[in-house]
């Protein structure tokens, strides 16, 4: 059996999950999700419990009950909690600002980036004196704030001589001694 997918699942207080055939709708205080099943695997809604059963211990019923389990839990955490990244602009010169869902970067290049975002992803920016700038994007989707901050981290990968580039709060670099002189 699979560790994580024999795990049930307690649902929150003001969460709602409805099994439509192979589709499970999560309902929430923050928004709604939902997750289409595909390989016979099921979805039982008992007493406040969600569990998800395989048909079979085929090799491919085995991989899917995990990570259907995994999927599901994830968005019962996203609609009752949500989620947050924050990244870390390094760099003299970097700045980040938004209006609304507009992103606008400053990272070193001879424009600076604008990044429309998605509604669902809220953004916030934070610019002391002094310290490094921060982006921090909210969301109830952990799949779409973990895309949109990819993204934002792909337009300069910090470096690993100085670290200088996007990096996600408390991440830590591998970092290269350089020329010795």
């Amino acid at each position: 059996m699979s560790r994580i997918g024999k795990n049930p699942i307690a649902l929150p207080q003001g969460v709602e999950v409805k099994v439509d055939g192979n589709v499970v709708t999560v309902k929430g205080k923050l928004g709604e999700l939902t997750q289409e099943l595909t390989s016979g695997v099921t979805v039982k809604n008992e007493d406040g419990t969600l569990t998800v059963e395989r048909p079979s211990d085929s090799k491919e019923h085995k991989a899917k009950h995990g990570l259907y389990r995994a999927l599901i839990n994830n968005m019962i955490e996203g609609v009752s909690k949500g989620y947050t990244k924050e990244l870390e602009l390094v760099g003299v010169g970097y700045r980040a600002s938004n209006q609304g869902q507009k992103l606008d970067l400053a990272l070193g290049f001879s424009h600076n980036i604008v990044l429309e975002l998605a509604p669902e992803v809220k953004v916030e920016t934070v610019s002391e004196k002094g310290k490094n700038p921060i982006v921090k994007l909210t969301s109830h989707d952990k799949q779409l704030v973990g895309q949109v901050a990819a993204k934002i981290r792909s337009f300069r990968k910090p470096e690993p001589y100085k670290g200088k580039g996007i990096k996600f709060v408390g991440e830590i670099l591998r970092r290269k001694a350089g020329k010795s002189a």
